[in-house]
């Protein structure tokens, strides 16, 4: 138990701003000058070239993987997501949780931990199959199987729609993926380490994971984003609503990291796919609309807190990227997921070698101990 110490650096950190938990191989995050590396490949490059499976091979290996490294990744992908699929009649009323989180929190808790390799691809396999088989039922539809012959990214929306998406539509949801596989220490990373470091297994820290992702403050911004557009309607009508809300001192959506200080990379690769992905079905309205709103909430933010540098996060753009593939608002987080798990299977794999428990300090604030023998509050 620590107590207060004006030399104590680790007690002055809230949130743990600033201190030093793991030294990871992963991703580093560079939010003064907004960069974001992943296993040694910006995400602007990897947004738009790598597939899914390629980045399983990357993030789990360090290298990118060969195309027979690929299509075995691929190939037990697939089989994983028919397993998943033959689960479900085992998985009881997990998904009939009315949140898309609650439902693949209790679904993925079903699995059972076995050979850590085999998880990997068990855990990263299941997720889109729930989340995909959850909003189904929510909708009122019947699920959809699996078709091995199609990508991890076409077999979700195609088992989330029923219909065969385009090579477009597959190929932005593998940006999309890209973007959101890793970034640092955020809190479901580290929560899914914390419990990896107790010796647990994978699915454990996994749903762990889960825990901490559906928490408004960690990935759960872009549907607001959507509720924002849909609420402001028209360009004309962008300045003054904005100044309304900044007047109620409430936030604007999209805007902001805790990480960044110049607008988050993420966003520019995802604003550059939504952008592709919306010309080619030649209505980019929504876009349009989005960026306008960027603009003068930046504009505006900047007035207001000037050493503040509020600029555009990864869910400002993911909202409409998301929208534009026909996943509901309901999904968004645990679409967030399925990509995700493939950083949080790492960061356990990494946690494990470490070997050591994640103890932190605390500072104590509380009242001082009574003297031996005093009388005790009654």
């Amino acid at each position: 138990m620590l107590r207060w110490n004006d030399d104590m650096n680790t007690a002055r950190a809230s949130g743990l701003d600033g201190i030093v938990v793991a030294h990871t191989e992963l991703s580093d995050v560079d939010g003064e000058h907004g960069r974001l590396v992943i296993r040694g490949c910006s995400v602007e490059d990897l947004a738009g070239r790598a597939t899914f499976e390629d980045l399983c091979g990357l993030v789990w290996t360090g290298e990118w993987p060969s195309a027979g490294v690929g299509g075995d990744l691929r190939a037990a992908l697939a089989t994983g997501r028919r397993d998943a699929f033959a689960r479900l009649n085992s998985l009881g009323a997990a998904l009939d949780a009315g949140d898309g989180m609650d439902a693949l929190r209790a679904a993925v808790g079903q699995l059972t931990a076995a050979d850590p390799a085999i998880d990997r691809l068990q855990v990263t396999a299941a997720i889109p199959v729930f989340a995909a088989a959850w909003a189904r039922r929510q909708a009122g539809q019947p699920v959809v199987p699996p078709r091995p012959e199609l990508s991890h990214a076409a077999d979700y929306l195609q088992m989330l729609t029923g219909r065969l998406p385009g090579a477009s539509h597959a190929a932005a949801l593998d940006a999309y993926f890209a973007c959101v596989v890793d970034h640092g220490m955020n809190a479901s990373t580290f929560a899914a380490r914390v419990v990896a470091s107790t010796g647990a297994d994978l699915v454990s820290a996994v749903v762990a994971g889960i825990c901490a992702l559906k928490g408004p403050l960690h990935g759960g911004a872009p549907g607001p984003v959507l509720d924002m557009l849909d609420a402001i309607g028209r360009r004309e009508s962008v300045r003054a609503w904005l100044e309304a809300e900044l007047a109620a001192g409430r936030r604007i959506m999209g805007m902001g990291h805790r990480i960044y200080r110049v607008r988050d990379p993420r966003a520019a690769a995802l604003e550059r796919v939504t952008s592709s992905l919306e010309r080619s079905h030649a209505d980019d309205r929504r876009l349009a609309l989005a960026r306008a709103v960027e603009q003068e909430a930046e504009r505006l933010l900047a007035e207001r807190y000037p050493a503040r540098g509020l600029r555009a996060n990864v869910e400002f753009y993911t909202a409409i990227l998301l929208d534009a593939l026909g996943i509901p608002r309901s999904l968004f987080s645990a679409t967030f997921a399925v990509s995700r798990v493939v950083g949080w299977c790492a960061h356990v794999d990494e946690q494990r070698r470490a070997g050591r428990l994640i103890r932190p300090a605390s500072v104590y604030v509380g009242a001082a101990a009574a003297a031996p023998g005093a009388r005790p509050i009654s």
